[in-house]
């Protein structure tokens, strides 16, 4: 398979043509205006070559849910056409003034766990330096690395600092990085991430409203070269769209007998947090990288839902994600998708009681897996059916990984002060 090129497009420029390259399959189109992320378009190689009058037009369609929901138009989504824009004075141009301004009152903490990934996190270090809104501190916590390399990655950028944390696990190093930070809102990214110059400023905005405390943005491919990054990009992508979508303790009870489906939020490569979360919850250490393999983000926005507070996706909140680029790290990768996921369910289950978190567990999942393998037995298997294994063997090590774990504390443990976890007032104090 030949790799796909990536083209971001700024509309308030010059539109490009886009010409057939006979070593690309095709071309991702993402519809920019300046720094704001409006939408996006896939076209096949059989659809180019294709002149620039044609790319606009392509364009305005892609851009039209996201221009009318910042600008307030009315208008239903089957009859929307650009003429309703006209009136508007420079729509485009004049776009950021509809987003909300900017509240330098929250400080901003970074926080990036990496393990044995130098090269990848000076990239990510420097993307950090570029930054129009700087945060007030960026910390770097090595995960367990084998050797010294990371610090001395970190040695190169002053201002971040960095503390090593022996105890393998990407919840539990987050946690640590928690402890050793001091903002009213804690961001957290991979050091497999580059992220857009208006990240920290655009996470801001999404904490506007005192209800949201979470906040998620899209982490767009970096780069689209070998199958296994299509296939990711394809099928688990961390693209959930182009317009705001607020998750409310409404959806949470409207979708909880089939097990509500946090994990649509966003991705824990792009997320931040209010501090006082933490006086409810920490990232729980028996699931994500490390440990279960993921799904330690998502389980602590399903507890926030549950307690009654809302997370927000912000689409102008943009960074860059380096997908798997083979197909054995990206099989091993939705292995531990799957494993931490069930894990998760169950913990879920464990702490509130949802009976839907059990019902995907043994009915949701178990029918999706069925329906999957007869499309494959009738139509013939696609690149889709590739994963079933990977999935079903995560899926049943998620379930063993669960009952092999510590049990939780009892009722009379937790009302004689005993924790596991820390909470917001040791996190304050801790230096």
């Amino acid at each position: 398979m030949k790799p796909w090129r990536i083209l971001h497009v700024d509309l308030l420029k010059p539109i490009p043509a886009l010409a057939l390259e006979k070593d690309k399959e095709g071309v991702y189109v993402y519809f920019w205006c300046q720094a704001l992320l409006l939408g996006r378009k896939v076209f096949a190689s059989s659809e180019l070559p294709l002149s620039s009058p044609s790319l606009f037009d392509e364009a305005i369609r892609s851009v039209l849910p996201a221009l009318t929901n910042y600008w307030g138009v009315n208008a239903e989504s089957a009859c929307v056409d650009f003429n309703l824009l006209s009136q508007l004075d420079r729509p485009l141009e004049r776009l950021s003034e509809r987003l909300a301004p900017d509240d330098a009152s929250k400080s901003i903490s970074v926080i990036i766990c990496t393990r044995d990934r130098p090269a990848h996190l000076r990239e990510c270090l420097r993307s950090l330096e570029r930054l129009s809104d700087r945060p007030e501190e960026i910390l770097v916590v090595d995960n367990a690395s084998r050797t010294s390399e990371t610090r001395e990655v970190v040695r190169q950028f002053p201002p971040v600092r960095y503390v090593f944390e022996p105890r393998l696990g990407l919840d539990l190093a987050r946690n640590t990085g928690v402890r050793h930070t001091s903002g009213k809102i804690i961001a957290f990214t991979d050091d497999d991430v580059v992220v857009h110059p208006d990240w920290i400023r655009r996470l801001r905005q999404g904490f506007a409203e005192p209800a949201v405390w979470a906040v998620t943005g899209p982490a767009l491919p970096a780069a689209l070269a070998t199958e296994a990054q299509v296939a990711f990009e394809t099928f688990w992508s961390f693209d959930r769209g182009y317009q705001p979508i607020l998750f409310t303790p409404e959806f949470a009870q409207q979708t909880r007998s089939r097990g509500s489906p946090a994990w649509i939020i966003g991705a824990g490569a792009n997320m931040a947090l209010r501090r006082q979360a933490f006086l409810f919850d920490a990232f729980d250490e028996r699931l994500d990288v490390g440990a279960a393999g993921c799904a330690g983000d998502s389980e602590l926005w399903y507890n926030l839902l549950s307690r009654g507070k809302s997370c927000r996706y912000e689409p102008s909140a943009v960074v860059f994600h380096r997908h798997r680029s083979d197909w054995k790290s990206l099989e091993r990768q939705i292995f531990h998708y799957m494993r931490g996921h069930v894990a998760a369910l169950l913990i879920q289950f464990e702490k509130h009681r949802h009976w839907g978190n059990l019902r995907r567990l043994f009915i949701s999942l178990p029918w999706s897996w069925a329906r999957l393998l007869l499309s494959g037995c009738k139509r013939g298997f696609s690149l889709r059916h590739r994963f079933l294994r990977q999935e079903l063997a995560g899926s049943l090590s998620g379930v063993w990984y669960y009952f092999l774990q510590p049990r939780p504390l009892s009722s009379a443990e937790m009302e004689k002060g005993v924790r596991r976890v820390p909470k917001l007032p040791e996190l304050i104090n801790y230096k």
